[in-house]
């Protein structure tokens, strides 16, 4: 069977909304519900193949149940994809526009800077960094905008006296485009109860997508990160980058020497304190 110039472009496109959609759902619960789907495709495939007379009509109804019940499972997905691709300059964001290797490396440096001073000064914060997965969705209740990364500006934003400092912000590629945004909380039972409000919507997020969730506390000043629904804890703000270089492909051998270094003296000064707390509760007492 010979194929023409007509069909090679019908596959091409095919090919092509497949791998768009997989990007789009890549690391979210609706990825695993799909290969679920996938494997009941492949398992009547077979049934069909082998003439499968009792397994193959009970996989097929099987499957129909499946297709119409996907339309009010996807039903927010299908949504959220419906609305991004009425958006605006929607070619030239994912086909033309990208963000340079110097402007991720600013951003990190940018938000390692400002998760320092947050965590120092106790003041809670949640930064969303945008990867693969469409948010827009999730930006909607928050406050639009277009602003580039920078550490005083995200000091400014979560400052206790400011109106957006009890959200999240989101940033994508270089850019700050919402504050004050309300994530999804997880739902898992085993959570520890010690973990906030903060923890909970870094955990939901990075559950929903492929966002990489920072969180600083408030209460101890910890810092930690979200991704995949797993949160990871860091002992300082060098780490944290140490960690961001790596995820972004941003790593420099000298640097996360030096990090990693400061980073083990930290851990050693913290594990000293821990072991006097009655110590520390005096002197602060008497101050």
């Amino acid at each position: 069977m010979s194929l023409s110039v007509k069909d090679i472009v019908e596959i091409a496109i095919i090919i092509a909304a497949i791998v768009f959609t997989y990007r789009k759902i890549h690391g979210t619960q609706a990825e695993q519900l799909l290969k679920g789907v996938l494997m009941l495709l492949i398992a009547l495939f077979l049934s069909k193949l082998y003439d499968s007379r009792f397994l193959g009509p009970f996989l097929e109804s099987i499957v129909n149940i499946i297709v119409l019940s996907l339309v009010v499972i996807f039903q927010p997905e299908l949504r959220r994809l419906l609305g991004y691709l009425g958006q605006p300059g929607i070619i030239s964001k994912n086909i033309f526009s990208y963000e340079t290797e110097a402007e991720v490396k600013n951003m990190i440096v940018e938000v390692s800077e400002a998760v320092k001073h947050l965590s120092k000064s106790h003041i809670g914060a949640l930064i969303v960094i945008q990867n693969n997965t469409n948010i827009e969705s999730y930006i909607e209740v928050g406050t639009k905008l277009d602003a580039e990364v920078s550490t005083e500006l995200l000091l400014t934003i979560f400052h206790p006296n400011t109106p957006l400092h009890d959200g999240a912000v989101v940033i994508s590629g270089d850019r700050i485009v919402a504050a004050g945004v309300l994530l999804p909380l997880t739902e898992d039972p085993k959570l520890s109860w010690q973990y906030g409000t903060r923890h909970r919507a870094a955990i939901g997020m990075s559950e929903a997508t492929d966002a990489a969730c920072i969180v600083v506390s408030e209460e101890t000043g910890g810092i930690s990160m979200a991704q995949g629904g797993v949160l990871n804890k860091f002992v300082c703000s060098d780490e944290l980058k140490i960690e961001l270089d790596f995820l972004y492909g941003c790593k420099d051998l000298n640097d996360n020497k030096s990090s990693g270094a400061l980073c083990k003296i930290n851990r050693i000064f913290s594990n000293k304190i821990s072991k006097f707390p009655n110590i520390l509760q005096k002197n602060e007492d008497k101050l």
